[in-house]
């Protein structure tokens, strides 16, 4: 390859006005899934590591737990894959758990800060 060649990431077939709106309707409905013992949202938590829709309109989902031995780590992808499947438009969801990076709260929104006090 020479240096005169760029590399360009992939163009979705999707138009972007339609994942802009599966984008946002993704946020809504995983905000609608909680941590048990933290009442603040998995996606105000930084749970959600990687969010990817693909041209067929299946959505990968990475995501974490606060802990490894989260003692709903178990059902939470299930929550999340099931509130993702409320999204109009989206044909599938498959939702991978990994501990890498390790979560801490530093990944936490100024959002989620605020409803727990920790400013």
């Amino acid at each position: 390859m020479d240096d005169a060649t760029e590399i360009k990431p992939a163009q979705s077939a999707i138009p972007k006005a339609e994942l802009d709106r599966l984008t946002d309707d993704l946020i809504v409905q995983l905000k609608t899934v909680f941590d048990p013992e933290i009442p603040v949202d998995i996606y105000e938590l930084g749970l959600i590591y990687k969010v990817d829709i693909s041209d067929d309109r299946d959505v990968v989902i990475d995501m974490t737990l606060t802990a490894p031995g989260c003692p709903v780590a178990g059902e939470m992808p299930d929550w999340v894959r099931d509130a993702a499947l409320q999204v109009e438009g989206l044909k599938s969801a498959t939702v991978n758990l990994t501990f890498d990076p390790p979560w801490d709260q530093s990944m936490m929104s100024d959002e989620a800060r605020l409803q727990l006090n920790m400013f």
